[in-house]
């Protein structure tokens, strides 16, 4: 049942087609969840404060309340007297603290650093103007002011500002759920205690994919390894289409063994199979009713690729994620770096300061290869590689 692949589509054009295929308008799940909970949640619903923040006029440094008019020309040289109060009245100043209320009748704040106590008096070093050291009333936030939109990704900081209008908890967005499946007549369960026999290898990919899909916010469902055996996976696709995604692990190229693309197509839609990547040439993606699927190739490395140029897109996109930019370190080559024209090449390099090693561009199998790389460059289609010395770019691996 294996398929040739004709044609290769561009990776853009590709991701384009895919992102275009998913529907923006099938609403996913909102919960309410504690404020603890949020970082790394998406916001459903805007957030607008309820009420002033801070609520009184508070005190931004430690020192004296004052009627500023009694500061005027007040200096090291020529410091003004004023007795201790409660209230500020005028000719008194009134000790306060960081963030303490501060008295109706005072409009600043004298440091502690320009005064001294001598007695019942305080001498005054310097001039303030009103509103000095002062934080007024919604200074922070203001009742009716719109502080998150819905759609926000939440990050521990946000928390503390809700926490501030007396938020205890929150609507977000449900996490999208991910089926991942294995597939493949050569991968036996991780749970197997001893080396497996030649031919068979140990589950991985389900593994790598769904710690990923929850290190970008979905929530992973690992379904047992499926054979090579078509009816096999399409029972294992049909009991999955109540997850917002679908991943489906090797079984993607051309051999008699990978039927994974067209059981998708039967039940669905294949969008795309074949791209110009690499490593990651056999990727499939497609859409069943609005589910989109990914398929990604069985060789470790091609497949984490797949996953990074694809699947985080789409589950962004399912789950209303915002996207988030890659962290990119500018970095020159430390050795010639070779790629094939008309692919877009995920190179990966070992960072060395400001010095990128070449490690592997080929051997896509190689999963080793990845955990002993800080990040890939990324080798455009119209590009044959990298002269040492060269300035590039380097994606950091998550």
């Amino acid at each position: 049942m294996g398929t040739i692949i004709k044609e290769l589509t561009k990776v853009e054009d590709a991701k384009r087609l895919f992102l275009n295929a998913i529907d923006p308008n099938t609403a996913i799940a909102i919960e309410m969840i504690a404020l603890i909970d949020c970082p790394g949640r998406v916001l459903a619903s805007s957030i607008t404060s309820t009420r002033d923040v801070p609520h009184y006029r508070r005190a931004a440094m430690d020192g004296y309340a004052v009627q500023s008019s009694d500061t005027i020309g007040a200096s090291v040289t020529n410091p003004v007297m004023l007795g201790v109060s409660e209230d500020a009245e005028q000719g008194t100043c009134t000790r306060v603290h960081t963030g303490s209320n501060i008295p109706d009748n005072a409009d600043a704040v004298v440091m502690i650093e320009d005064t001294t106590q001598i007695g019942d008096m305080v001498e005054i070093r310097t001039q303030v103007h009103p509103n000095k050291h002062v934080g007024c009333v919604g200074e922070d936030m203001q009742e009716g002011e719109l502080i998150f939109e819905s759609g926000h990704l939440l990050r521990p900081c946000d928390a503390a500002v809700m926490a501030s209008l007396g938020l205890s908890e929150i609507n977000v967005y449900k996490k999208p759920v991910v089926a991942v499946i294995p597939t493949g007549d050569e991968v036996v369960p991780r749970t197997t205690t001893q080396i497996p026999p030649p031919g068979k290898v140990l589950e991985t990919n389900g593994l790598m994919a769904g710690l990923y899909v929850e290190k970008w916010g979905g929530k992973a469902r690992y379904c047992d390894i499926v054979p090579d055996m078509p009816e096999l996976i399409e029972n294992a696709i049909r009991s999955n289409l109540d997850a917002d995604m679908i991943i489906l692990c090797g079984g993607t190229s051309v051999g008699e063994r990978d039927h994974v693309p067209a059981v998708v197509d039967s039940l669905g839609e294949i969008l795309v199979h074949g791209v110009g990547l690499s490593p990651g040439k056999p990727t499939a993606l497609g859409i069943i009713g609005n589910v989109p699927v990914v398929c990604m190739p069985g060789y470790p490395v091609a497949g984490l690729v797949a996953l990074f140029a694809f699947a985080r897109p789409a589950l962004r996109k399912v789950g209303n994620i915002p996207d988030i930019p890659d962290t990119i370190i500018r970095a020159r080559m430390g050795g010639k770096i070779n790629s094939k024209e008309g692919y877009l090449t995920y190179a990966r390099v070992v960072l060395d300061g400001d010095i990128a090693h070449p490690l592997m561009t080929s051997g896509s199998g190689v999963l080793s290869s990845v955990a002993k790389a800080n990040g890939f460059v990324i080798i455009p289609e119209n590009v044959e590689g990298y002269e040492e010395g060269q300035g590039v770019d380097v994606v950091l691996i998550e």
